[in-house]
């Protein structure tokens, strides 16, 4: 009899222990994916704040030389002042593409002021600029493999459960636009 009831006693300790055990385990998966999305976040901001950075001692050595180019460098304005307003990852994201873009058409139109490409000052930032665009796409892809794994947990079965009772949400990816891939046509 007493052998009976600890069987008994073990098989609903077993009931119980097993799914809260699963649940808390879950969560706490949730919790470390979603740190690991922030920390690399994180590393991705620092590359995008070195750029942030360094675009306006870009803009004011190339304006000296590109009078007539107003559009370009009120295009990478907008884009930056959109990005100190930007709250959440998703707009960050999406100004970053913006600001990438307007850049795109400044180098494009770097071509035409052969004497703005000699210029030391300018060929300096410009490396500094290639190297923190190197970092940028480096901590993307480090960011974007984080975003992969947390949102896998999130979809998958019973993940995907779990999510719902915890509210948690899937991350967005830091990708880049078919046209911002393509290369800018300059007309004059």
């Amino acid at each position: 009899m007493r052998k009976n009831i600890a069987v008994l006693v073990i098989i609903v300790l077993i009931i119980i222990i097993v799914p809260v055990a699963t649940i808390i385990s879950y969560y706490n998966r949730f919790v470390t994916l979603e740190e690991g999305v922030r920390n690399q976040w994180a590393q991705v901001e620092s590359q995008l704040e070195r750029r942030f950075d360094l675009i306006p001692n870009l803009v004011e050595t190339a304006k000296g030389y590109m009078t007539h180019e107003r559009e370009v460098f009120t295009n990478i304005a907008e884009a930056r002042s959109k990005l100190v307003s930007s709250v959440t990852i998703q707009e960050r994201i999406e100004g970053e593409r913006e600001l990438g873009m307007a850049l795109g058409r400044l180098f494009a139109l770097v071509e035409n002021y052969p004497q703005l490409k000699a210029n030391e000052n300018f060929l300096k930032l410009m490396d500094q600029l290639e190297g923190t665009e190197n970092r940028i796409a480096v901590e993307r892809i480090r960011y974007n493999e984080k975003v992969r794994v947390h949102n896998t947990i999130i979809k998958r079965f019973p993940g995907n459960i779990f999510a719902g009772w915890f509210h948690k949400e899937i991350s967005p990816y830091f990708e880049t636009e078919e046209r911002e891939e393509a290369v800018p046509e300059v007309k004059f």
